[in-house]
């Protein structure tokens, strides 16, 4: 496997700030080829656009794990049957990406937030400030608030964030759906700051 390692891309474009616009990312582990993946691996992917992404080619790589973080993400964020709004989801895995430096993730779920809510200027303000921006009103301070504690460490969310949250109205099921996206993307994070990097795309240098 350490054949496989890229320590470095001298010429690597950077982003040099949080961003709502999209992202590269390139991988420091070698991802299988697109023509290298099982059906095993590809059923894993859920989605089959997503062999077109490095990332996931590299999570392929053990499919049973790659399946079950895909469910899991897809269900969090995109069943919204019951509990809070797709825009506060978006909203606390932005936070968690802000608070723990994924730029790239930051980017993807910053921009969904916006395009969920039509809130860019509060969006924006939590990627330019950093998460003890006021970012509009109080339910959306509650997300961010819970979404910090989380990402430091799951003992720091606790009654008073709980409280905080039930204070700004929501229940018991939009309580849940902020934790797990706030919760998801701050294991999320770690896993792709371990694994690769964010880009530029060419066509916005």
């Amino acid at each position: 496997m350490s054949d496989h390692l890229v320590t470095n891309y001298p010429e690597l474009a950077r982003p040099e700030q949080f961003t709502q616009q999209g992202l590269g990312w390139v991988p420091w582990l070698a991802p299988l080829a697109e023509d290298e993946l099982s059906d095993e691996q590809r059923e894993a992917l859920i989605e089959p656009a997503r062999a077109k992404m490095p990332y996931f080619r590299l999570l392929a790589r053990n499919a049973a794990a790659l399946k079950a973080r895909t469910l899991t993400d897809l269900d969090i964020f995109f069943n919204i049957q019951g509990g809070i709004g797709r825009a506060e989801r978006e909203l606390a895995a932005a936070t968690a990406s802000r608070h723990n430096g994924c730029v790239f993730c930051a980017s993807v779920h910053s921009a969904a937030a916006t395009r969920e809510s039509g809130r860019t200027d509060d969006v924006q303000r939590l990627l330019d400030e950093g998460t003890s921006a006021d970012v509009g009103d109080d339910v959306w301070n509650a997300v961010t608030a819970a979404s910090v504690a989380l990402s430091d460490t799951p003992l720091d969310f606790g009654a008073d964030s709980v409280q905080r949250l039930r204070d700004a109205g929501l229940d018991d099921a939009e309580i849940v759906d902020v934790i797990n996206g706030a919760a998801f993307f701050n294991w999320a994070n770690r896993l792709m700051l371990s694994l690769g990097e964010p880009e530029v795309p060419t066509r916005r240098r």
